[in-house]
C-alpha cells in the first residue's frame, strides 16, 4: 500500500490517499483519518464515503481539497 500526502500551497497537509495493491484508493482527511471518498479502479468512478458515485475518473483529491474549504 502507498501513502500520498496532499497538501496546500503552504505545506500543511490536508488530507491523504492510499493506493491498495490493486489500485484502488481512499482519501482521508488529515488529521481526523475520517474517510472522505474512494476511488475504484475497476469500476474507474470515484464515489463519496456513503458510495455515492460523485464523477467518472478519479478526483479524490478535489474531495481533499474541498473538505478545508
Amino acid at each position: 500500500m502507498a501513502l500520498e500526502y496532499i497538501r496546500n500551497f503552504s505545506g500543511q497537509i490536508l488530507g491523504t490517499i492510499e493506493t491498495k495493491p490493486n489500485g484502488d484508493q481512499v482519501a482521508r482527511a488529515f488529521p481526523s483519518q475520517l474517510i472522505l471518498g474512494f476511488y475504484r479502479k475497476e469500476y474507474d468512478h470515484t464515489t463519496d464515503f456513503s458510495y455515492r458515485i460523485l464523477a467518472r475518473g478519479n478526483v479524490l483529491s478535489g474531495l481533499i481539497y474541498n473538505n478545508h474549504e
